[in-house]
């Protein structure tokens, strides 16, 4: 027995519609309203965090990373490209164009004067040493 489905033009336009209006005046995880997200690897080894964040399309110029104590964050920037050649029309794009934001508190501080951050094929790979923890000092009543 064959399956048959009704093909309407306006289902996907409608998904879009809906899918927008409901989530995007929500912001993802306190990321500033309007930013986009991307994915992200973090690992741990004895003496860095290493941060690997996928940024497909994404000059390196238009890549930000700051770091404060145990919080770092990584912000960019995607240009959109108008490549419409004479007599063309778009029917659909999805490539994103837009700011793109994510930041991360990790467990310890990290060294900023000697992190390191490369960037090939659309990874960004930060490696942000860790700093040596500070002992408690006992302070001797008398």
């Amino acid at each position: 027995m064959v399956n048959l489905t009704r093909y309407s033009p306006f289902d996907d336009t409608l998904d879009d519609l809906f899918r927008g209006f409901f989530v995007r005046p929500v912001s993802f995880e306190g990321h500033p309203s309007g930013t986009g997200t991307f994915r992200v690897d973090v690992a741990e080894n004895d003496k860095a965090y290493v941060l690997r964040a996928e940024l497909p399309g994404v000059k390196k110029e238009d890549i930000n990373v700051t770091i404060d104590g145990d919080t770092v964050a990584v912000s960019a920037e995607v240009k959109a490209e108008k490549d419409v050649k004479n007599g063309e029309r778009v029917l659909r794009s999805e490539r994103y164009a837009g700011k793109l934001y994510r930041a991360f508190t990790l467990g310890q501080t990290m060294d900023d004067a000697s992190a390191s951050a490369k960037y090939a094929d659309g990874v960004l790979e930060l490696t942000l040493p860790k700093k040596a923890a500070v002992q408690a000092k006992r302070i001797s009543i008398q």
